[in-house]
């Protein structure tokens, strides 16, 4: 296995080092250098408070290690598309978690932004505002939106990365356990590795009230690596996204439609008491027309 990974990486040094190669090129490489098998380790802890509350409490160091198998779904000139798919459980009979999808768009100019309260605002930026620019766009389990931002890949004394802020709502190692904050303001960098990739944030938890200035709860640092290991270790996780590739194919082509209507998104939280991953999930949720209904019962506008 250990010759394996030193090839991989070898070979996507080679890929890195080509003179003849144009910007877009490289960073189509280091887009794509994000998909394979990953032991994963994600690490998050609260660095400082602003709280003016005596009785403030950060919340605890979260550290979580799991392996991620993540599947090129898309790839093309302009567009990127990468599912994520967590393995837990037994090695030798793991289940498979449907995880986050990123899409990368090449100057593009339509961007959803969160506004808190489970709101997007459309925002169309001129094509000089990203020129050479990717959005990143990320997204939740269920192919809903949750955050997006457009900046450059930088490529230089050896390195490769991505780096922007932008607004997304709580992950879910906080939303289940804190209400006091509607925000988070978040520094993500990409960077391509030795060892895979790392997903360095700096990130900021902001209270988010109509009419009034944001206010800054509290910082928190996340750092999470992905460390490349042989991909057959995720057979589990290919087969399972082959058995279900066209149902999900299904939902983001309705999701899609509703991004294209390129106006403001607000989303129900529950509709018959579920989020809608969980209608989403179930087994029997495979026709088009009731994976296409249910979507539409959470859009409220």
């Amino acid at each position: 296995m250990k010759q394996f990974v030193v090839l991989s990486l070898a070979i996507l040094a080679f890929a890195f080092s080509g003179h003849s190669q144009n910007k877009k090129e490289l960073d189509q490489k280091a887009i794509k250098a994000m998909c394979g098998c990953y032991e994963v380790t994600f690490n998050f802890t609260e660095t400082f408070s602003f709280s003016e509350d005596s009785l403030y409490r950060p919340s605890k160091t979260k550290v979580d290690k799991g392996l991620e198998w993540a599947q090129l779904i898309e790839d093309e000139d302009d567009k990127i598309s990468i599912q994520h798919l967590l393995q837990v459980g037994r090695p030798d009979s793991p289940h498979i978690v449907k995880h986050w999808r990123q899409d990368w768009l090449f100057e593009n100019t339509d961007l959803y932004t969160y506004n808190g309260d489970n709101e997007w605002l459309f925002e169309k930026k001129s094509k000089d505002e990203v020129k050479g620019q990717w959005t990143q766009k990320v997204f939740q389990v269920d192919d809903s939106p949750r955050y997006e931002g457009s900046a450059s890949w930088v490529h230089v004394d050896g390195k490769h990365y991505w780096e922007n802020t932008t607004t997304a709502p709580l992950p879910r190692r906080e939303y289940t356990k804190r209400s006091d904050y509607n925000i988070t303001l978040r520094g993500n960098r990409h960077e391509i590795t030795k060892y895979g990739w790392l997903h360095d944030q700096d990130n900021a938890k902001v209270i988010r009230e109509k009419g009034k200035e944001d206010v800054i709860l509290a910082n928190e640092k996340g750092y999470n690596t992905y460390v490349k290991v042989d991909d057959s270790r995720c057979q589990a996780a290919r087969d399972w996204w082959k058995e279900n590739e066209d149902k999900w194919a299904t939902v983001r082509a309705k999701w899609d439609d509703v991004y294209g209507r390129n106006k403001d998104l607000v989303l129900e939280t529950k509709v018959e008491n579920k989020p809608l991953y969980k209608h989403l999930f179930a087994d029997d949720m495979v026709k088009t027309k009731e994976i296409n209904k249910t979507i539409e019962s959470f859009v409220k506008k």
